[in-house]
């Protein structure tokens, strides 16, 4: 049968971590910079996601890579596939 990289193209986004206090689940902050639609100044915003990390190795402040997955729980469809950047 096929392999996973014929499926297709998996969503990433790269955020910073918040919040480390529930067990194996980290709750990461992406921000991206749009334009607004009617007066086109450019402004931030924000979308936090929950994302699974089994060895609980993520730290606050730590800048993470996410790699969309099927659903885990009600919130977190997000898995632990994260990697700690510089």
């Amino acid at each position: 049968m096929a392999d996973a990289s014929a499926k297709g193209h998996k969503n990433e986004k790269v955020g910073e971590v918040v919040s480390t206090s529930m067990q194996k689940t980290i709750v990461v902050v992406v921000s991206r910079r749009v334009p607004h639609r009617l007066y086109k100044k450019i402004v931030s915003r924000r979308k936090k996601f929950y994302a699974h990390d089994e060895q609980s190795t993520a730290r606050v402040g730590d800048v993470v890579r996410i790699v969309e997955s099927r659903p885990l729980s009600k919130l977190m469809f997000l898995p632990a596939g994260w990697r700690r950047f510089g």
